[in-house]
């Protein structure tokens, strides 16, 4: 399944502009789910970015945010703390719910893992919440926090390294982190559970997997991430975990209802997806399929070209205007199969156009293949019919494209 990333903005809990993408299946969306990330990180991690997009892939689409002060979201690391980041938990799902639809899963990388256990009781669409690496009590971040803890303590802020970069944390942080506690939200937390941890992890020990899957209530779940280091730095662990996750949750999610999936999209809409340098998602209609340009171009080579489309409508226009003709004829033709080439590639053609050098005339060819116990003169008809259809004739004649600013 093919995906498209959708870049958007929305208010967090104090006003800030909080900066997200979501991962969006195009075709059938099995359900919905926002993806906390880990203390410090932001939401294009490795083990963020790659789990939500293999999430997407498997139909499942994925909000994931940028916490407030971290990554390229507003407002002041220093005046944030484990209550405000569950209240832009919470925002991000109201966003989901408003523009896609309510979330029935909520996951959370290391801190992002407590702060999914304390936000999922104030989501009634919550249905799984998934933790991966969490500690069992928030608190246990301030480990990383032992260089300066003392300075904040005494100064009331201080500015300590944290994974390499510098960091002001006030002493509200630390406060308010000693302040919380999941065993009361594991206790409401009224949706299925599944733990997720390393036992080799070295940041945060694998008994707190086990405090949080024992303080937890039926249905719950554990899975070791054997191997992985914390932050999930290996694409094979990333690729395991979302694995798992999509497998556990499929019966507990709801299908996404698109408000306008019944409305037609008014022409051609085509859109970068934010996947590679060219994928784009094209929407026809009630038809959603991608484009791209091979890997020799720089491309993926996740979709036609270009020019592969166009020689497909070529193609495509010139079967059913036999097939038309056929019909009203009563010719006996039992298929049709047209081979189309293009002489020049659609990168080369770009880069001839931005110069100074006249693009060269397009040449297509066309091979035709008509099955079927037809006559000559039959055969000589279609022939004919075939230079008669639309797409032929607009590329024959002088068209003019007219460019706006939408």
């Amino acid at each position: 399944m093919t995906t498209r990333r959708d870049r958007i903005t929305f208010t967090g809990a104090d006003g800030t502009t909080l900066s997200g993408k979501v991962e969006v299946p195009v075709g059938q969306v099995r359900g919905t789910a926002v993806f906390a990330h880990c203390f410090t990180c932001s939401s294009d991690s490795a083990a963020t970015s790659r789990i939500s997009v293999a999430l997407a892939e498997a139909g499942i689409a994925v909000l994931r945010f940028d916490f407030t002060g971290l990554g390229a979201s507003g407002g002041h690391f220093a005046d944030t703390n484990f209550t405000t980041n569950v209240a832009d938990l919470v925002s991000a799902a109201q966003h989901l719910e408003e523009h896609y639809d309510a979330p029935g899963l909520l996951i959370g990388h290391s801190l992002g893992g407590a702060a999914v256990l304390a936000a999922a009781p104030r989501l009634p669409s919550v249905r799984a919440v998934v933790t991966i690496g969490a500690p069992s009590r928030p608190d246990h971040v301030l480990a990383l926090l032992s260089g300066g803890l003392g300075d904040i303590e005494r100064d009331g802020e201080a500015t300590v390294d944290l994974g390499g970069r510098p960091f002001r944390v006030k002493a509200q942080l630390i406060e308010d982190l000693r302040a919380h506690s999941l065993e009361d939200c594991l206790a409401g937390l009224d949706a299925a559970l599944l733990v997720m941890h390393s036992p080799v992890d070295q940041t945060v020990g694998i008994d707190n997997a086990a405090e949080i899957y024992t303080a937890a209530r039926h249905p719950k779940s554990f899975v070791s991430l054997d191997g992985a280091d914390h932050l999930l730095t290996d694409r094979a662990d990333a690729a395991f975990a979302a694995s798992i996750i999509h497998s556990w949750v499929e019966r507990y999610l709801e299908p996404m209802v698109e408000p306008d999936a019944a409305e037609p999209a008014v022409g051609v809409v085509v859109g970068e997806t934010g996947q590679g340098a060219f994928v784009n998602q094209v929407v026809a209609g009630m038809h959603r399929f991608v484009m791209d340009e091979p890997a020799s171009a720089g491309g993926l080579d996740v979709g036609p070209n270009p020019y592969e489309l166009l020689a497909a409508a070529l193609g495509g226009c010139t079967s059913m205007t036999m097939r038309m003709y056929a019909g009203r004829k009563g010719i006996p033709l039992q298929r049709a199969e047209v081979e189309v080439r293009h002489e020049k590639t659609h990168v080369q053609d770009s880069e001839v156009a931005m110069g100074s050098t006249k693009p060269l005339i397009d040449r297509w060819e066309r091979r035709i293949l008509l099955e079927g116990e037809l006559t000559d003169g039959q055969r000589a008809d279609l022939m004919r019919i075939a230079d008669r259809c639309p797409v032929h004739l607009t590329l024959e004649r002088s068209s003019v494209v007219v460019t706006r600013p939408a």
